[in-house]
Parts: structure tokens; C-alpha cells; sequence
């Protein structure tokens, strides 16, 4: 099977997907029904395609398969500044100020974080990106301890709140923030066109690609940002999902078996369209919203992490 036909394959598969779980069960109440879980589904097209495209890009320029975006922090960042808040000004703020805001607020801190981040890191040049994720991954840590020792102090019913950030949900779209959440994505795609040219080249590594002309240090920090503000927008609106595109991308290698990024990117994409619609059919028509679907995602997230961290040290 060609590139072109696995990627029109995975996206009949997304479409069917997405038909079943917009029609099933759906009644009478179709008027009611229907433009709900329309929401969810564009819910699931911004998060799964931001996620899975900002994570190949950040393995190509890495060039790391065991890498995700996460390292960088944005995660621990996002549930510091809910549990902040909470701390500060009490859970009502969360549940009945404006979710707006709570969204503007949270994706520019996180991009403000990102922004500094690059800029302190790449001042001097030939700064190693690795030193960049070392960087990310001791501030994760801080944020995610900080972020533990208020939910220790806050009240109970108040960390209940706070919990339900920690996950990753479709169930509760707040519906306003879609349009923001999709024309930021817009713009950034928009923005990325010019770059995309570039991500064959990245992928052979730094010096690889310096000696076949690309400007690399300018290319890797506009990548960076482009990365960051994905993931921010896909945090903000539902949530962390921190194995997802981890999970994806490798699935997506494996499936197409090259390293094209014109068949990579859609593929990611529709993979993860594919894993996060059928991920929710699944907590919706078997577990009857007994968990999350960040919980399932997570679960086999971690569990091909350790298979690749185990097939990576076999090859050594």
C-alpha cells in the first residue's frame, strides 16, 4: 500500500469514526444532541491534530522518537496556574468566572514561559537543544511540586476542582473557547507554511542540515515557538494529555514507514483524529464516563513508552 493510500485509509477510518459517534443512540433528540457532541468533535480535531503535529515536529528537531513536547513543562505550568488559582481565589473562580479569560490567561503564561525559555537558552549561540529540554524538564518538576504542596493546603472540596484539571476531558467543552482555540491554530499553521520545507532536512540532524544551507538556529527557534503555542492552545482547552502524541507519531512512523514529513503530518494527524474519537466511543459506550479518556490515552501512552525506551536499549 502507498503513502497516499494508508493516508486516505486512516482518513475513511477517521470519518467512520466520527459518523458513528456524532449518530449513535442519537433518537429523537437529534436537535438537542447532535450540535453537542459536534462540539466534541471539533474539540478533538483541534487538541489531536495540534498535539500530534506539534510532536512530530519537535521529534524531527530533536531527532528523538522518545521525545514529547511535555519535557518542555507546558503541562506542570498549566495545572500550577489552576491550582493558583483555586488557592488564591477560591474554586468559583474556576467553575463560574469567565472561561475566557481562564483560557487567554493560561495559554499566555504558558507561551510567555516558552518565549523566555528559548530566549535565555538560545542568547548564546550554538547553545545544544538537549540543554534546552534539561532546562524544561528541572522546571517541570518545580512547577508540578509547587502545584502539589497548595492542593496539599487548599480544601478538600476545593482539590476536587483542581483534579478535574489534572485530566484531560471532552465531556465539558466550554463552547466559546473553540472559535479562539481554532483561529490560534489557524494562524500558526498559517505561519508554519514557509517552514515546512524545512523539516526533511532537519530530521538528517544540526550539521546535516547547516551543510545543505538551512539557516538552523533561525529555523529550530521559530519550530520551537510554533511547538509551544500548539500544545499551549490544546492544554488550555481540555486539559494535558501527556503520552498522546507520543503515542501517535510512533504509531504513524511505524505505519508509514518513511520519513517524509508531507505524509508524516497528515498521518499523525489522522491517527490521532482516529485514537482520541475512538478513545472517547470507548469511555462513552463501555466504561459509561467511568473514567476520562486522558486516563486510557495515558495508560497506553506509558506502556509503548517503556516498549520503546526497551527497544531502543536492545539496538544498543
Amino acid at each position: 500500500m502507498g503513502y497516499k493510500a494508508k493516508t486516505w485509509f486512516l482518513a475513511v477510518i477517521a470519518v467512520i469514526l466520527i459518523a458513528v459517534f456524532l449518530f449513535i443512540s442519537i433518537g429523537s433528540s437529534w436537535d438537542y444532541i447532535l450540535p453537542r457532541r459536534a462540539a466534541k468533535v471539533f474539540a478533538i480535531l483541534l487538541t489531536g491534530g495540534s498535539i500530534a503535529f506539534a510532536t512530530t515536529v519537535f521529534q524531527t528537531i530533536t531527532n528523538n522518537r522518545i521525545l514529547t513536547p511535555s519535557i518542555l513543562g507546558l503541562d506542570s505550568l498549566y495545572l500550577m496556574i489552576q491550582t493558583i488559582v483555586v488557592f488564591l481565589f477560591g474554586s468559583k473562580t474556576l467553575t463560574m468566572g469567565s472561561s475566557n479569560l481562564n483560557f487567554v490567561v493560561s495559554v499566555g503564561l504558558m507561551i510567555l514561559f516558552s518565549g523566555v525559555l528559548y530566549k535565555v537558552i538560545f542568547k548564546r549561540e550554538q547553545q545544544n537543544i538537549y540543554f534546552l529540554l534539561l532546562i524544561g524538564l528541572i522546571f517541570g518538576t518545580l512547577f508540578q511540586s509547587m502545584a502539589t504542596f497548595m492542593q496539599v493546603l487548599i480544601d478538600p472540596n476545593e482539590f476536587q476542582i483542581v483534579q478535574d484539571k489534572m485530566f484531560a476531558s471532552f465531556n465539558n467543552i466550554k463552547t466559546d473557547l473553540l472559535g479562539i482555540a481554532g483561529i490560534s491554530v489557524l494562524l500558526v499553521s498559517a505561519y508554519f507554511r514557509k517552514f515546512i520545507k524545512y523539516l526533511d532536512v532537519l530530521s538528517l540532524g544540526r550539521e546535516q542540515a547547516i551543510n545543505l544551507g538551512v539557516d538552523y538556529d533561525y529555523v529550530v527557534k521559530r519550530l520551537l515557538i510554533v511547538v509551544a503555542i500548539l500544545i499551549s492552545v490544546s492544554t488550555a482547552l481540555v486539559g494535558p494529555i501527556t503520552f498522546l502524541g507520543l503515542l501517535v507519531v510512533n504509531v504513524t512512523y511505524e505505519f508509514f514507514k518513511t520519513y517524509r514529513h508531507q505524509y508524516l503530518l497528515p498521518g499523525s494527524i489522522l491517527v490521532s483524529i482516529v485514537a482520541l474519537v475512538g478513545g472517547q466511543l470507548i469511555v462513552e459506550r463501555v466504561f459509561t464516563f467511568a473514567t476520562t479518556l486522558s486516563v486510557i490515552i495515558n495508560f497506553c501512552g506509558g506502556g509503548y513508552f517503556l516498549y520503546l525506551l526497551l527497544k531502543e536499549n536492545k539496538s544498543w
